[in-house]
C-alpha cells in the first residue's frame, strides 16, 4: 500500500503543516513508513531553511536531505511568485512535480506533499501550485481553518480542486487559534456541503503536541484501511 496526498488549505496560516505532521505521526504510529515534500516554501531563516519543512522532516520516518524535502526555499515570507521574482529564480510546475516524484518513488507507504497558501497560489506569472498537483494526478486533502468565512473559502476551494480534475480525498477542520463562534454549527454545515469525508477535527493545541494532534486524524478513512 502506497499513497500520496497533496495538502492544501483554504488560506495561508490555517494549519496545513499542523495537519500534515499530524497525518504523518498517525501513520507512523500505525506502522507505516512516511515521507514528505514541501516543494516551495517562502520564509526561511539565515541558513535558508523553512520551519514548516523542518517540522515535516521531524514527523516523517524517511531520512531525506533538506533539499529533497524543500527544493525551492525562498527567503521572504511573501507570495511565492513575488519572492521568486525578487530572488531572480524561475519556478516551474513541471520541475517541482519531478522533484516530488523522486520522493514518491522513495518507497514510503504514505507521502505528503504540502502546498503553500491556498489552492490557487501563483508560483510564476502563468502557473500556480495547483499545476503541481495536476501534473502528479494525486488526491488532495483540504485543510479548513475554522474561522469566520471558512464555509465560503472551503466550498470554493473544493469546487476548484474538483474542477481541476482531482479527487478530494477529504478535509480536516483545524482550529488555528481561539474557538470561533458557532464552531459546531460551522463544522456541521461543512460536513453536509463538502463532497468528501471529514478526516478529523483538530483543536487548538498549545503548546503544540503532534502526537495529540495525530489522535484527531481518521487514518483508516484516509488510507482505506
Amino acid at each position: 500500500m502506497s499513497k500520496t496526498f497533496f495538502v492544501t488549505g483554504t488560506d495561508t496560516e490555517i494549519g496545513k503543516t499542523a495537519v500534515s505532521t499530524a497525518i504523518l505521526s498517525a501513520a507512523a504510529s500505525a506502522g507505516l513508513s512516511t515521507a514528505a515534500v514541501k516543494p516551495v516554501a517562502a520564509g526561511c531563516d539565515a541558513q535558508g531553511r523553512n520551519e514548516d519543512a523542518i517540522a515535516l522532516m521531524e514527523a516523517m520516518t524517511a531520512d531525506l536531505d533538506y533539499a529533497q524535502v524543500n527544493p525551492v526555499a525562498l527567503q521572504a515570507a511573501i507570495a511565492p511568485h513575488i519572492a521568486a521574482e525578487q530572488e531572480g529564480k524561475v519556478v516551474q510546475a513541471s520541475r517541482l512535480a519531478g522533484l516530488c516524484r523522486g520522493v514518491m518513488l522513495s518507497g514510503a507507504e504514505l507521502v505528503i506533499i504540502e502546498g503553500a497558501g491556498g489552492w490557487r497560489v501563483p508560483i510564476s506569472p502563468r502557473e500556480t501550485l495547483a499545476d503541481v498537483a495536476k501534473a502528479l494526478q494525486v488526491e488532495v486533502i483540504l485543510v479548513v481553518g475554522m474561522r469566520l468565512g471558512c464555509i465560503n473559502h472551503a466550498l470554493l476551494s473544493a469546487e476548484a480542486i474538483q474542477r481541476d480534475g482531482l479527487k478530494l480525498a477529504g478535509w480536516v477542520a483545524n482550529q488555528p487559534a481561539s474557538r470561533m463562534t458557532c464552531h459546531e454549527e460551522n463544522v456541521r454545515t461543512l460536513r453536509r456541503l463538502i463532497p468528501a469525508p471529514c478526516l478529523g477535527e483538530l483543536p487548538h493545541i498549545a503548546p503544540w503536541d503532534v502526537n495529540k494532534a495525530a489522535e484527531a486524524i481518521d487514518l483508516k478513512c484516509l488510507m482505506g484501511m
